[in-house]
This record gives structure tokens, sequence and C-alpha cells, in this order.
């Protein structure tokens, strides 16, 4: 699994049009739209094998928090073992050398676990709090003690 940088723990005091202060502990920096590469993603829902919900899209925003939290989170997961501000996927502006040599900057999702009491895993490895971490197609993320996988695809991956 390949890690990014430390994730600095950031948090931020925010309004929503009600004017309720509530906390957010991740602060979003926007990559999309930098890479001709880009592709579009989803996430897809399974329990016991069986797929639940529809897939949910994550190419329309630089980033989505997963949480409790249904004032901060944009896939809200309920399940006594989530916190309230889980964990984020975010698109992140990365470099690669292709095959020329030349870099190449791409954008591509990542996933940070926001010190979530009941951790995150990718692939049935839990992975450390404030870390980014790059996810690639067909990646298994679970949250907490739920038998909920969140399974990462995108628009050419083939069954």
């Amino acid at each position: 699994m390949k890690t990014m940088k430390l994730f600095r723990y950031a948090t931020t005091t925010a309004q929503n049009e009600t004017c309720t202060i509530y906390r957010v502990r991740f602060q979003a920096i926007n990559f999309m739209g930098l890479s001709p590469t880009y592709v579009k993603w989803w996430v897809y829902v399974f329990k016991g094998g069986e797929e639940v919900n529809r897939p949910v899209k994550i190419y329309r925003k630089s980033c989505y928090p997963f949480g409790r939290e249904r004032r901060v989170a944009d896939v809200p997961i309920d399940h006594p073992s989530y916190s309230k501000q889980h964990a984020v996927i975010q698109f992140r502006q990365v470099e690669e050398e292709g095959a020329d040599g030349t870099l190449l900057k791409e954008v591509k999702p990542h996933i940070v676990d926001l010190g979530s009491t009941n951790k995150t895993f990718v692939n049935g490895v839990a992975i450390e709090p404030r870390r980014y971490y790059e996810l690639v197609e067909k990646d298994m993320i679970k949250f907490g003690n739920s038998s909920r996988e969140y399974v990462l695809l995108h628009e050419n991956s083939v069954d």
C-alpha cells in the first residue's frame, strides 16, 4: 500500500445554512481538473457479498468525508463503531515518471483516517490515522467493526 506524507491534523470551524457551528476535522485542497488522465470513480457498497444501495459517485468534488455526522459527511455511514468524522477520500495530484522519463501529473484517490476510534481498513489492513494512502482500482475499504465493504472502481474497470 503506497502512503503519502503525514496528514497534518487541523480542526477548523465551519457554518452551515442555519448558522449552526460545528467542528470539521479535515480541510480539503482542490486538485480536481488538473490532470488530463482524470477518470470518474465510484464506491460500491456490499454487505454479505450482496450490493446494497446505489454506487456513490466520488468524482464531482475533491474530497468525500465518511462518518455518522450528517452535517459534515458527504457519505453518511450508520453503524455504532463509526466515528462522527471517520475518514475522507480525497483526490490528490501526484507526479509519476512516464515511460519516456518525463514527469506526469495525475489526480488519484487517497484515503485518510481522521483519528477514528475503531480504525479504517484498506484491503483488510488497518491504516494509520492522519496519513494519506493512495487507493487503486478494486481496493476494499471497511470502517470500524461494520461488515459493510466499500469497493473502489472507476469508469474503465473490467469485471
